[in-house]
Formats: structure tokens, sequence, C-alpha cells
């Protein structure tokens, strides 16, 4: 029982991290500094519940916001640069993170010893969940409730106006800068809440293994954060869901005993999918308006622009 609460506990944190990557690359934007972002709220709300004794829900806050502020901060350089070029700056980004936190030692003296980042080491001790006496159950309700209200709020947003501006932006950017988008507001917004998500994410992480190191935030956990949506469909937020299900569910833990060769089926999964249903698993039609831009509204157009969820 505890290692199927466990994998649900693994599948609701990355589906909060695909759900980060969603927002950026519904702009058209490839990021693969997602990895960073969760490593930033890892380490910022475990110092604050562990070495400063925060309560946990202010933690979480604090270390999504202060993602949300670096991602955005990233998201202006980043217009600066398109495809392969973005793909490389931000993925020196989130290696930049991984060394500053490898680097990092910062410790507290407590009752029970140092506490706090110590290099190479990691960082261990965060313990809030075992000192409170959260059961495995209770921690899992978190994670999922935490997946519920993203999801809700992402649905929300997707139907609203900022979500009208995104799709505009990802499906052609010339046309959406010729009907007056601010393709700048539309990037960084994306870079500022994708960040909040990651960070949010990151949080829950570190206090659900209590001990993290810079090797839990590779380049392979920001390809991951990208594959899920990518997989699932960008037009759609359960399709990040079902992929992470599949991926984290399937392929790592249901075909651990392939070994390594569960990295080449993932490898050739995405390559199929890309190649039979290059919108996603469970992507619909993207629909799109800009033609009557002058019609309804003198931004957008006449198209709210609605997703299924």
């Amino acid at each position: 029982m505890d290692f199927y609460i466990g994998l649900l506990q693994v599948i609701g944190v990355h589906t909060l991290l695909g759900l980060s990557a969603w927002c950026i690359l519904h702009t058209g934007q490839v990021s693969l500094a997602q990895g960073g972002f969760f490593a930033i709220g890892a380490y910022v709300a475990g110092m604050l519940t562990a070495m400063a004794g925060w309560p946990l829900g202010l933690a979480l806050l604090t270390a999504a916001l202060i993602a949300s502020l670096i991602a955005i901060a990233i998201g202006f350089p980043a217009l600066r640069v398109k495809g392969l070029m973005l793909v490389v700056a931000t993925t020196a980004f989130a290696e930049i993170i991984r060394l500053v936190f490898f680097n990092l030692k910062w410790q507290v003296q407590t009752p029970n010893g140092p506490i706090g980042p110590d290099g190479g080491l990691g960082f261990g001790g965060i313990r809030y969940f075992p000192a409170n006496a959260w059961s495995g159950l209770e921690i899992l309700a978190l994670i999922w409730s935490l997946v519920a209200a993203v999801m809700l709020a992402l649905w929300m947003l997707d139907r609203s106006r900022i979500g009208t501006l995104w799709r505009a932006v990802g499906e052609d950017e010339v046309a959406a800068q010729s009907a007056g988008i601010n393709l700048t507001a539309a990037k960084v917004s994306a870079f500022g809440i994708g960040g909040a998500i990651a960070g949010l994410a990151g949080g829950i992480f570190s206090h659900n293994t209590t001990h993290i190191e810079h090797g839990n935030f590779t380049i392979l956990l920001a390809t991951f954060a990208i594959a899920y949506p990518i997989i699932g469909g960008l037009k759609s937020l359960l399709g990040t869901l079902v992929a992470v299900v599949f991926i984290q569910g399937v392929l790592i833990e249901g075909l651990r005993f392939l070994g390594d060769w569960r990295s080449l089926l993932f490898g050739a999964m995405i390559l199929a999918i890309m190649l039979i249903r290059p919108t996603g698993l469970l992507s619909a039609p993207l629909r799109l308006n800009l033609s009557n831009s002058k019609k309804s509204d003198p931004v957008i157009g006449n198209n709210p622009g609605a997703h299924h969820a």
C-alpha cells in the first residue's frame, strides 16, 4: 500500500511540474528552465520550514513567489532568443541554479544538530511532515488538492483573455503581433506563472522526500517537464496528467525490469507520438481566429478560445 501511495505522490508532483511547462509551451516557447525553478522552490521552502520554522503553507507560497519572480526575470532576456537558442539559454540557467545549490553551504544549529544545505552532501532534515505526524494519505491528499487547484486555475485562465493571448502567440507570433497583442506581456506572464507552479512543485517535493541534493535537478527533470504536455497535448490539461501517469506509473515503475532500456523506449515513444499525433494524445484542433479581430476585440479577435481540460 505504501508503494502505491508513494507512486501517487510522485505522479502528483510531476503533474504540477508538467503543468508549469504547459504554460510556457502554450506561447510557443520551449524552455528547459523548469528544473531550475523546481530546485529554487525545493530549497527555499525547505529552508523556511526546517531552518526558520515557518508553517508549510506560507513556505510554499513564498517559494512559489520567489520562483515566479526569478522566472519573470529570466523571461525578459529570453525574449531575445527563440527556438534552439532559447533551449540552450534556459538549459544553462537550470544548470547554473543546480551548481549554485551544489556549492551552497548554510546551516543553523538546532536541538537536533545542524540543519541546512551542506554543499554536495545535499540538504537533509526537511522533516515538517514527520515532525507534525502527517500520514502518507494526508500528504497524498495535500498534493492532489494542489494539483486540482492548479488545474482549475489554469482551466479558468485558459478560457480568459490571458489564455487567448497565449494561444494566439503560440499559434502564429507574427499574426498575433499584427493584431496588436503584446508579445512581451504574453511570454513573460507564461514564464512567471509557470515558474510559480514549478516552485510550488519543488516545495512539495523537498518536504515529501525530506532530503534533496543537486542530482535531483538535472536536465532529465527538465526534459520530463516539457515531455508531459507535449505527449499529452497542449490543448488539454488532462493530457498532461495522462502523460505523467503513463511515464511515471507505466514506463518508469511498471517497466522497471527493463532497466536502462526504458530510456530508449521513452525516446521512441516521443518520436512516435510526434509523427502519429503531433498535437498530442488528447489534443483537439486549435481554434483561433484573428481575421475578424476588428469586429469584436481590438486586441485578439472574436474567439474566446475554449480549450477542453
